[in-house]
Formats: C-alpha cells, sequence, structure tokens
C-alpha cells in the first residue's frame, strides 16, 4: 500500500502547491513511483488531463514533477467559480452542474465517495502520494461534510503537515490557532507543520520554534526559504495577478486586463518568461498602457458578465484607442468571444444576460452551447506555419466572415478568426504561446530578434530546483521516513 502524506494549510496562499510539486519531484528524482493528489480544487485555470477530463492546473503541474501522465483522478473535485456565489461543479473530470455555496455545502457528503474512489485509483502502484489540502482546516464552519482538508484525511488515514506562511505574518498565532481550533480527532491527525516563505537568517526564528512546540506538541520538519525558482512555475491562485506585473523596460509590452472570471491565464506565463517582453496585468481602476503593442483578452469562465466588467472598466474604449495608435489584440477562448459582433446564451448557461453585443472588433458570433469541448489537440499555426501544442475547454460556437482566416488549425479543423488587417485574432486554443517557435516568430512580428528558448525545460528545470532547495532545507528523518525504502 502507498504511503501517504497530505500538506494542509492554515490559510490560502501559502504555498502548499508548490511544495506538493517540489515533493513530488524530490520523490520521483529518489526513484520513487510517486502522484499527487488534491480531493477538491477551486481555480478557473484548468487542465485537460491525458485521459480527457478537467483538472486544476496546480494538479497537471504536479504531475508533472512526478513524471507521470495526469489524470483526472488527481483532482477529482474541481469548482470553477462564475459569479461571487456559485460554480461550475466538475467531478472526476466532468461537469456535473451548479451550485451556490450553500448548496454544495450540502452536496459534499455525497461527493465523498468519488473522492475516495479516486483516491484509491492514484495510490495503486504507487510508493508515495502527496495529498494538498485546499483552504485551510482552520475554517472549521465548513468541518461538517468536509471532503478537502480534516474531512478526507480522517475517512482516508492520511496523517496531516500544516504549513504556515511567514511571508505574511503571524505565523506563531496561525499555527498555534489552528491547534486551538481543530476538533481532538483532527488535531491526532497532525504530525508536524512546515514554515514557508521565509526570508533572512533562520536562527532568529529558533525561539518562534520554540513556543510553536510548546503551545501544539507538534516538531517542525522544516523552514523553506523563499523558492526563487518558483516564480518559474505557473501559478493557480487569479490573486497572485495584483503582484506579477513587470512594469520594466523591455523591448515589447503586452497588456492583459484581469477580468473578474480570467480563467487559464497561466496561458501567459510562457510571454512573462521572454526577456524581451514586459508583461503587464491590468487591474481594474487603471488604463491599458498607451505603449502596449500588444492586448491579450484572457480566457473566461463567465464571458457575457466578464464582458460587462471589462466595459465597466472603460477597457473598451481603451481598445478602441490602441488600436488606432496600430496596435494588436488576441483573444483567448472567451476573449476571442468577446471580440466578435455578438454573444448570445439561449439556454441560460451562464445565468443572467441572455444576450450581448460583443466588441465588434471581429466579423463573428457566439452561441454558447450546453455540450462542453474539453480535449488536448494538437495544432499549427497558419499565419507563422509552426507546430502548436495547447488544449480546449470551452462552451460555445463561433461562427462569421472573419472565421474564413482561421489563424490556427486544431487537428484537421480551423480554428479561430482573424481580421482583414492581420491586427486582431482569436483563437480557442490555450497553450498557443507555450510553442517555442511560435512565440518567436510572434516576438519577430513586432521587430524583435528573438531565439526561440525550451520554455517547457525551463519549467522543468525549476522543478527540480525546487526539489533540491527542499532537500537542503527540510528535516532528513522526516524526509527519510517519508520517502525511506
Amino acid at each position: 500500500m502507498a504511503k501517504s502524506i497530505m500538506l494542509q494549510g492554515t490559510g490560502s496562499d501559502v504555498g502548499k502547491t508548490v511544495l506538493v510539486a517540489g515533493l513530488c519531484r524530490l520523490a520521483s528524482n529518489r526513484g520513487f513511483r510517486v502522484a499527487p493528489f488534491k480531493p477538491q480544487n477551486m481555480s478557473n485555470n484548468a487542465a485537460v488531463s491525458a485521459d480527457g477530463g478537467e483538472i486544476g492546473r496546480a494538479q497537471w503541474l504536479q504531475s508533472l514533477a512526478a513524471r507521470i501522465p495526469s489524470s483526472i483522478h488527481m483532482n477529482p473535485v474541481l469548482l470553477k467559480p462564475q459569479s461571487e456565489t456559485g460554480s461550475q461543479v466538475v467531478v472526476q473530470g466532468k461537469v456535473v452542474g451548479q451550485a451556490r455555496g450553500r448548496d454544495y455545502q450540502a452536496m459534499k457528503p455525497k461527493l465523498l465517495g468519488a473522492v475516495l474512489e479516486s483516491f484509491e485509483t492514484i495510490r495503486a502502484g504507487r510508493d508515495l502520494v502527496i495529498v494538498e489540502g485546499a483552504g485551510s482546516p482552520a475554517e472549521i464552519n465548513l468541518r461538517a461534510g468536509d471532503i478537502a482538508n480534516m474531512g478526507f484525511a480522517t475517512r482516508a488515514g492520511v496523517p496531516v503537515v500544516l504549513v504556515g506562511d511567514i511571508d505574511r505574518g503571524g505565523v506563531i498565532a496561525s499555527l498555534v490557532g489552528t491547534h486551538a481550533v481543530l476538533m481532538p480527532e483532527d488535531r491526532a491527525m497532525v504530525t508536524g507543520y512546515l514554515i514557508n516563505k521565509f526570508r533572512g537568517d533562520v536562527s532568529l526564528f529558533d525561539d518562534g520554534l520554540t513556543a510553536i512546540r510548546g503551545f501544539t506538541g507538534w516538531p517542525c520538519f522544516g523552514v523553506v526559504p523563499w523558492l526563487k525558482a518558483a516564480r518559474q512555475l505557473p501559478a493557480e491562485d487569479s490573486v497572485v495577478l495584483e503582484r506579477l506585473s513587470r512594469g520594466t523596460a523591455r523591448a515589447l509590452t503586452i497588456a492583459v486586463p484581469v477580468l473578474p472570471r480570467i480563467a487559464n491565464f497561466d496561458d501567459l506565463d510562457p510571454l512573462a518568461a521572454e526577456p524581451s517582453v514586459d508583461l503587464r496585468f491590468i487591474q481594474p481602476g487603471d488604463r491599458l498602457p498607451e505603449d502596449a503593442a500588444l492586448v491579450i483578452l484572457p480566457g473566461s469562465k463567465a464571458t457575457i458578465s466578464d464582458l460587462a466588467a471589462l466595459r465597466a472598466a472603460g477597457w473598451d474604449k481603451d481598445l478602441e484607442r490602441h488600436l488606432r495608435r496600430g496596435g494588436r489584440v488576441i483573444g483567448l477562448c472567451g476573449g476571442y468571444q468577446m471580440l466578435g459582433r455578438r454573444i448570445s446564451d439561449p439556454l441560460g448557461i451562464e445565468g443572467g444576460t441572455a444576450e450581448i453585443d460583443g466588441l465588434g472588433l471581429l466579423d463573428v458570433e457566439t452561441e454558447m452551447a450546453r455540450e462542453k469541448v474539453v480535449r488536448n489537440s494538437g495544432a499549427r499555426s497558419t499565419e507563422h506555419d509552426v507546430a502548436l501544442e495547447g488544449y480546449e475547454i470551452h462552451l460555445g460556437k463561433t461562427t462569421g466572415p472573419d472565421c474564413a482566416r482561421p489563424p490556427v488549425v486544431i487537428e484537421d479543423r480551423p480554428d479561430g478568426a482573424l481580421s482583414p488587417d492581420g491586427r486582431i485574432m482569436g483563437t480557442y486554443l490555450h497553450g498557443l504561446f507555450t510553442s517555442d517557435a511560435y512565440r518567436a516568430a510572434l516576438l519577430r512580428s513586432f521587430g524583435i530578434d528573438a531565439e526561440a528558448f525550451d520554455y517547457r525545460g525551463s519549467v522543468d528545470a525549476a522543478l527540480d530546483a525546487v526539489a533540491g532547495e527542499l532537500e537542503a532545507v527540510l528535516d532528513p528523518r522526516w524526509l527519510d521516513g517519508l520517502m525511506g525504502r
């Protein structure tokens, strides 16, 4: 039977995803058959797994770290927020419906069976499974019916390591407070804790470790420094977009408006890695920069409401001025749909508005459909005649005169649309910029003499670097107990 360990956080965004990825790579480097698992994820950054369903993009990255194909069972429950109160519910890779917060609380006990089934599937044939929690077990108001943290750990018998983020402050209180509010049976699952994102001289925190041990009795398995290589890994949570914009002088400025339901924004990570590119994520209230040569409208989980938000932010007028200055625009998935003349939702799939005028920058129209397209896809750029590899996750069909100029061919199907002057493009293909050859060709079209570099190789190298840093700072006795033969 595979060993297992679960990393739970004292709060959200404490770095669990990167730690799980790093531990998966570390175990793989030691020759272990390791796999990641996350019972429940909430994210609009989704991936298409190797077996053809939707999972959180983070679990796709963790499978890459483990050097195994991704699977729907690595993330059996995925919630994709569509509004402030409701989400699309994906179970074992397939959409099963929508639910508001209170309705989902009632659904959770029914989903536990699927979670446990997937966990057993992932454990089969493995030496080690590293599980990632969601949010925090300290949210005891959500403990009844929980499948994301202690509810799963207690049912599956998986020991827990708590992760505290010292960078945000109050890490002693967060760990001690978590200990205080946990029920005795949940507290008994915790075997120790990690301090994450430490900067400076670790010895200065010795008294803090003593205090935590005194209050909780838990051992510390390591103080993890700020992992520099983690910046080269795809981010899962859109909250990080507020601090990703570089705003430094580079040859090409690309602007990306941050919409409320932005999805699959990791599409843009390869561009951010380009040394000649200044990729700026523009927040509501800020103008699209006048020095941007390219604006990218990203994917969206709620295209119609996000288009209304785009207009409310004044970005539609900014786009008009951008185009008058000779700028270019690329729309990805939901962003592509926004570029057209009209978006209709006769079946009420997104809820709310049934029809909305698009930006009118492409001569196409989109009608939302109930059937969701979810597949990995080989493709080719017709503009630059280079191979592409990506995936599709979308609702709706887009048609119109500008589709006669498809910028992409997916398998043998034309995809997307191009304006007559070639300055406005839309496509349903996610992963467009992952192609090194495509990025180089795109930069050359802006007059930048760029050499193609191995983006996927750089991610793989970053995973090895994170694994190496973890091996250097984590308690070797704990690691050997977890990964020893």
